[in-house]
């Protein structure tokens, strides 16, 4: 595990910058605070920063093949690399360590690109060939790992953050204001474009080749075949199978030098984990939770009474109000974006915890995006089949005057209008963006962000941008309603979520790892019938099934909390007003972003309790955080306004 960089210059008398480049290694020393190591000829130089997980003896990077032309720096682990050594050697390849990185480079030798498809694991790598002056990258196929690149006609620049290209000379930090309509909508961004103008990032499942020229080719070489089997099984065949798949995953995940643990929530897919690692293992394992001291927010019961069933070493931390607040500068940073989920700050110190025992942890992240575990997708279904009878029998003005009164009434509760505007009542059942993306996803809907974006900037975009990169995915998908629902999701809000994994758990220099996601596991999941997949309102059937012999049955089946946090509790309090305050300062205003009168109405609303504005607070308050951190280089150690993180009388 470590973290990767590169500088490949295309003017054929043009040399590497070794300090421009340790700068750059220097910028992520937190991925890997073991060791750096560099090779630097001519115009390519490849960095690294490396937290010592396999081979801690000779598994130093940069690493070369038999006679120094082609080099190799890579960040993840693969977990087949035995096999494939045992393959590379047989063809008479001689190896020097014992890590998984060479194993790569050998077979980039035998197979070219399609050395991708031999692969097992988590990655991003870069081999630089040094015979044809050529570059080679690679993402994993479900973007469990990070890679950005800047791309111009003098140089090629990539990194595993964002930071670590603007660490090099003379790289202008410029918002790209194109991305607004998806960030307001969805909290992040789906495509390979990001926040910043000129920085793009190698979309999972994706290899990138660079010539002498500095011509570049991106090609897919991996995508998850949608829908279910053609001639299904019986139920018996998809449990014992999901089983055994699962407890092969976890077993090839252990694979390390150095101790490891399990992040336990308490949860079904972080106990399925820690169960099986404990059935594997034989010996009590080490699992790690987070918790707030707002009980109702918090999982930590669910956890100790796993860890206690487990008999686990269990250890907890306890996460306070102006804890929170203060972090977010500084995660803010570790992300390059703004973060898209409170449950992202746990994460981070649950991370630094469970960093205090051990290197490298299990967690339950995939689960729910590959066996349809979140409520929405149930919901979903039985939405889809309702609204199909709604718009039979009932006529189109009376359905627009239900969804008028379930908006504006004045009638209605907060918590009965949120349950309502779930409904198909509440939405355009011919439309797909108002059934599902604003019903689930959405913060601001496009009708919404008309209101809040300033005219000029509303002007700036065409119809439909928020979910261009959403639908695309979605047009692309195949198979029965679920499991288009499951694929899009993937493609879109699991690699976000694999970013936050990943960024949180490296903040804390920890490696996480996620057995639910090996590739071969997803796509047996993708072809089990929505029949055995859902029941009822409730995902994970086969999941439950496949594990009900090593679970209580109340961790089975207990409601999902999903890592909650206090944040909407935090809003009914002084926290709500100071927020409003940040965000109205002129130096907020003057970035001639948002319509003043709106961002007033939104918290004008959420105070009356006429809506829950949580999460478009949320949103506005990253936003506005990314700016002050990330592009106008306010420290980021510094924490939040004393006002906003101290501990006051809350809800």
């Amino acid at each position: 595990m470590c973290g990767i960089a590169g500088i490949v210059q295309f003017a054929g008398d043009a040399r590497v910058d070794v300090e421009a480049l340790r700068k750059m290694c220097a910028a992520m020393a937190h991925r890997g605070p073991d060791d750096d190591g560099f090779y630097v000829q001519g115009r390519a130089g490849l960095g690294m920063r490396r937290l010592s997980i396999i081979d801690l003896a000779t598994g130093h990077q940069p690493i070369s093949n038999e006679d120094g032309s082609l080099w190799i720096i890579f960040n993840g682990e693969i977990y087949n690399h035995l096999t494939l050594r045992a393959q590379m050697q047989a063809h008479g390849h001689q190896y020097r360590t014992n890590s998984d990185t060479e194993s790569i480079l050998h077979l980039y030798e035998e197979y070219g690109r399609n050395c991708v498809q031999h692969l097992r694991g988590m990655f991003t790598f870069a081999i630089w060939d040094a015979r044809q002056n050529r570059l080679f990258a690679a993402r994993d196929r479900l973007g469990i790992k990070p890679f950005y690149y800047h791309h111009t006609p003098e140089r090629f620049l990539f990194g595993s953050e964002i930071k670590v290209i603007f660490s090099y000379p003379g790289i202008r930090r410029e918002f790209r204001r194109a991305a607004l309509p998806e960030y307001l909508a969805f909290g992040y961004l789906s495509g390979p474009e990001t926040f910043f103008a000129g920085i793009r990032k190698l979309m999972p499942g994706h290899t990138l080749e660079l010539d002498q020229r500095g011509e570049m080719r991106i090609e897919p070489y991996w995508d998850l075949s949608g829908g279910a089997e053609d001639k299904p099984r019986s139920e018996a065949y998809y449990i014992q199978t999901y089983r055994d798949m699962l407890e092969q995953a976890v077993s090839s995940h252990l694979m390390s030098d150095v101790p490891l643990g399990v992040f336990l929530s308490g949860g079904l897919d972080s106990s399925a984990v820690a169960a099986l690692m404990t059935k594997l293992r034989r010996d009590p394992i080490e699992t790690f939770s987070v918790g707030y001291a707002e009980e109702s927010y918090s999982e930590l019961p669910y956890a100790r009474a796993v860890a206690q069933h487990l008999h686990s070493i269990h250890r907890e931390v306890l996460l306070t109000r102006r804890e929170f607040f203060d972090a977010l500068p500084k995660l803010i940073w570790h992300e390059d974006e703004p973060i898209v989920w409170p449950s992202s700050v746990s994460l981070y110190f649950v991370a630094r915890l469970a960093r205090e025992h051990v290197t490298v942890v299990l967690t339950g992240e995939g689960s729910d995006e590959t066996l349809a575990g979140y409520t929405r997708y149930a919901f979903t279904l039985k939405n889809f089949h309702v609204d199909r009878v709604y718009r039979r029998t009932v006529p189109a003005v009376l359905r627009h005057a239900v969804r008028r009164s379930i908006r504006y009434s004045s009638f209605l509760n907060v918590a009965l209008r949120r349950k309502l505007s779930h409904t198909c009542l509440a939405r355009d059942g011919a439309s797909w963006v108002s059934l599902y993306f604003d019903n689930f996803l959405s913060a601001f809907s496009e009708n919404d962000q008309a209101e809040l974006l300033n005219r000029d900037v509303a002007a700036e975009f065409g119809p439909g941008a928020a979910y261009a990169h959403v639908l695309g995915y979605w047009g692309q998908s195949n198979g029965d309603l679920l499991h288009r629902l499951l694929y899009t999701d993937i493609k879109t809000y699991l690699v976000e979520l694999l970013m936050k994994q990943d960024n949180m758990s490296m903040a804390a220099s920890i490696e996480s790892r996620v057995p639910f996601l090996d590739h071969t596991l997803v796509e047996f999941a993708a072809s089990i019938p929505t029949e055995f997949q859902v029941r009822g309102l409730t995902g994970k059937h086969i999941l439950k099934k496949a594990v009900q012999d090593l679970l209580a049955h109340s961790v089975l089946y207990r409601p999902k909390l999903g890592f909650p946090t206090p944040w909407s509790g935090w809003l009914a309090g002084p926290q709500r007003d100071v927020i409003e305050r940040m965000l109205m300062e002129p130096r907020s205003l003057e970035r001639g972003l948002f319509n003043p009168a709106a961002i007033k109405r939104i918290f004008q609303e959420h105070h009356a309790k006429h809506y829950d504005h949580s999460d478009r607070i949320w949103r506005l308050l990253n936003l506005e955080m990314w700016h002050r951190v990330c592009l106008e280089g306010e420290p980021h150690d510094a924490g939040m306004p004393k006002d906003l993180a101290t501990p006051t009388v809350s809800a």
